[in-house]
């Protein structure tokens, strides 16, 4: 096997960000001070994301920017001009939720990549196409399909990259569809302030009897996929993605260098045990 995917490794900060590069990421994503969906990370001010793009430029790796709430109305002007500032700063993709959003910067800014979030719920080979005409060069999968799903859309996707995500926390709500953390946190997941109410400790009851003990009722295991390296790379998947914006430098190091060593592995067509 010749042909393996990108490997692209949150940062919710400089630390983070230094930990990626030293671990042998192909590309990092990561939010600025506005329009992402982790406004409880670090983050970057527009200085540090300068540096931040230099500095991952200076070792071939690419940064892909979070632009990837939905936006009200009267924010879509200065969501552009925030893209357009990316894209003078050197930015190699943006990702995006919002298809209001993806088709302004593919209209006005057009050479600036645009890549749809796993927050616009694409599921289908259709949907990928209708992203492609929004604009998006690449589509990040919504995390609830199924391998042969994957691997049918792969097919039939046309010219749009695939991106996946490998590993990491997940949702117990339909990618981009989550409306817990509004109703029971006060605060939305779609503009960047998940309450994370599928973490916390409940009791289920039947006729106001407990039914069972006190426990993560809504929280599923996180999503390992180094097994499947293989697959992944032969379904024809461009991108593998590792969640963890909110997680620390040592998390992202470890995990980032265990995948660099499973993929360059697949590359030189070794077994994956």
């Amino acid at each position: 096997m010749t042909g393996i995917p990108e490997l692209l490794v949150p940062a919710g900060g400089k630390a983070q960000l230094r930990a990626a590069v030293a671990a042998g990421a192909d590309a990092v994503y990561l939010g600025g001070s506005s329009f992402n969906a982790r406004a409880g990370a670090d983050n970057f001010d527009d200085d540090e994301l300068r540096r931040a793009i230099d500095y991952a430029h200076t070792y071939g790796v690419d940064i892909h920017a979070a632009l990837n709430i939905l936006l009200y109305d009267d924010e879509a002007g200065d969501a552009l001009e925030f893209a357009a500032k990316l894209y003078k700063y050197g930015t190699d993709a943006v990702i995006v939720q919002d298809a209001g959003l993806a088709s302004l910067i593919h209209e006005y800014l057009p050479k600036l990549p645009v890549h749809m979030s796993t927050q616009s719920t694409i599921y289908s080979a259709g949907g990928v196409r209708e992203a492609e005409r929004a604009g998006a060069s690449r589509v990040v999968l919504a995390r609830e399909l199924s391998f042969p799903e994957i691997r049918k859309i792969c097919i039939e996707k046309g010219e749009t990259e695939i991106e996946i995500f490998a590993h990491g926390a997940i949702c117990i709500c339909l990618s981009g569809q989550c409306r817990m953390s509004a109703f029971i946190g006060g605060r939305s997941g779609n503009r960047g302030k998940c309450a994370q109410p599928c973490r916390m400790l409940y009791t289920m009851l039947k006729d106001g009897e407990s039914v069972t003990e006190q426990g993560y009722q809504l929280s599923p295991k996180d999503m390992c996929l180094l097994g499947h390296i293989d697959e992944i790379a032969e379904a024809g998947v461009d991108s593998i993605k590792i969640e963890g914006r909110m997680k620390s430098a040592e998390y992202t190091a470890v995990v980032t260098s265990i995948y660099r060593k499973y993929l360059d592995a697949a590359a030189c067509g070794e077994k994956i045990p």
